[in-house]
């Protein structure tokens, strides 16, 4: 970081160390609608006469993907220059049965290295797309690794050290989904009536160009766009029949939280979360999806009326200023009448609880302070604050190992945010996890959190306590904030399997 940038930044926060902490200087910021010091971005809608894209779908367990420049239609009738995979905005939703090995061919035209990390899946770190395995431009390397977990919604996106958060912010990324025998007995919603969301937020300049430059105060919480994408449309609408559908969500921002509900009230029927199906369906009338997390969800158009509209909307939540508005994100219109004799099934899968007593060790993991000791992370420019975001008082080192487990031992994790005032969703690579605790903050485990996780949302002043059983597969993973600022910043550990 440049000096000028410190010196800027000591001065919002002087006195920090003596008069204990940020609680006390982020009242008045609230008060006008900021969150830490960086401005609150407001949503703004659109007209809702977008037709939604859904992505082309690879179900071969062999393909390329190449990461390059091009251009989409983001904003309707608009030309935007983007980054994406296969000469798309986004990449091609990926389908493979559990069990499959797949072999995917990554070819990196773009004009700096870049990665692809498998988020959600159990595999060998060689795989998994990380900084120290980043492909230099022009370069190409092969993934190759079986699908070792149950049938669920996961996704790719770049991984690169210092370059992850433009990267995604300005394309690159895409669902992959595993099925199994298991779910295919349920007979859920498939084919037309199945449908992936990828909801992201971005900023543009006048010229329609994608507008990722953040200031230092948004790197402190997080790069928030202006409008809101569905799979990679401003504004888009849905055609729908009056049938049950099932829609997998993926929440792909850098760092904008949603609280996800129906314009008109209604319920919604809650299947599955991060790592598949849960064990049973919950109605619910909202749920709050963090980035990197994801949804199943069903949605009932049975009883309505043709020419009905309603929207997929972000509802207010009050443990943020990011909650302070309500938005639209999707429109529906019931168009065409058919007849449905899907019931959906209370019990969808049998989630085995990791016991407590089995855990040999438990951690604990400090992500709510930020370093004043000036030990900053080098590349940093005029715009930007590399190093203020911590784990236990590190930034991120690709070459030191912070933590090491043993393969096969079962620990709790604690995530300690009780001291912080910013969001922070933790995501742990190479694992799937169970959420035993939330203490303080809202206290409660939610709904989407009671099957197995990679991703869990820490508001301030919550510490989240986790369980997980690690693989017999030894090798370095990554534990960092799925914030993409935060983590580009230096919030991440890398933690070894031996």
């Amino acid at each position: 970081m440049q000096r000028r940038n410190f010196i800027k930044l000591s001065s919002y926060l002087g006195g920090f160390t003596v008069l204990g902490g940020f609680s006390w200087l982020l009242q008045p910021y609230k008060k006008m609608g900021m969150d830490m010091m960086g401005s609150y971005v407001n949503v703004i809608e659109g007209s809702f006469d977008y037709d939604l894209q859904v992505p082309n779908i690879l179900s071969s367990n062999g393909f390329t993907l190449t990461a390059q420049s091009s251009t989409a239609q983001i904003i309707k009738g608009k030309s935007t220059h983007v980054l994406g995979y296969n000469n798309q905005l986004l990449g091609p939703t990926i389908k493979a049965m559990s069990g499959l090995t797949v072999n995917i061919q990554f070819e990196n035209q773009l004009n700096e290295e870049s990665s692809i990390h498998w988020h959600g899946f159990i595999l060998p770190s060689n795989m998994d797309g990380l900084p120290q395995n980043a492909v230099a431009s022009g370069g190409s390397f092969t993934y190759q690794f079986p699908i070792q977990q149950r049938a669920g919604t996961y996704w790719y996106h770049p991984h690169p050290h210092q370059k992850t958060a433009k990267q995604v912010f300005k394309g690159l990324g895409g669902l992959f989904i595993v099925n199994d025998s298991e779910e295919s007995a349920l007979g859920l919603p498939s084919g037309d009536f199945e449908v992936p969301l990828i909801i992201q937020d971005k900023r543009f300049y006048p010229d329609y160009s994608i507008n990722y430059s953040p200031k230092p105060s948004e790197i402190m919480t997080g790069y928030l766009g202006d409008r809101v994408l569905v799979n990679g449309r401003y504004s888009p609408k849905i055609s729908v029949s009056t049938k049950w559908y099932r829609f997998r969500i993926l929440n792909g921002s850098n760092a904008r939280v949603y609280n996800l509900a129906l314009s008109n009230g209604t319920s919604f029927l809650l299947i599955g979360s991060d790592g598949g199906l849960l064990s049973n369906s919950e109605l619910l009338n909202s749920i709050l999806l963090a980035p990197g997390e994801r949804l199943d969800i069903l949605i009932d158009f049975s009883n309505y009326q043709i020419g009905t509209e309603l929207f997929l909307i972000s509802n207010t939540f009050s443990d943020s200023v990011q909650g302070s508005q309500s938005f639209k994100i999707l429109k529906f219109t019931v168009e065409k009448q058919l007849s449905d004799s899907f019931i959906p099934p209370t019990t969808l899968s049998t989630i085995s609880l990791i016991p407590q007593s089995s855990a040999l060790k438990t951690r604990t993991f400090k992500i709510g302070g930020m370093s004043m000791n000036g030990s900053m992370m080098g590349n940093s420019s005029s715009s930007s604050m590399q190093g203020m975001h911590t784990i236990n008082g590190k930034t991120y080192d690709m070459n030191r190992i912070d933590e090491v487990v043993n393969k096969g031992d079962t620990e709790i994790w604690i995530f300690d945010n009780s001291m912080g005032q910013e969001i922070h969703p933790i995501h742990v690579h190479g694992i799937q996890f169970q959420v035993i605790e939330r203490i303080g903050g809202r206290g409660v485990i939610l709904s989407s959190e009671k099957g197995w996780k990679d991703t869990v949302l820490c508001m301030a002043n919550e510490q989240v306590k986790v369980i997980m059983t690690f693989p017999n597969s030894p090798g370095t993973f990554l534990l960092h904030c799925h914030n993409l600022e935060h983590e580009d910043d230096g919030m991440m550990l890398n933690y070894q399997i031996k």
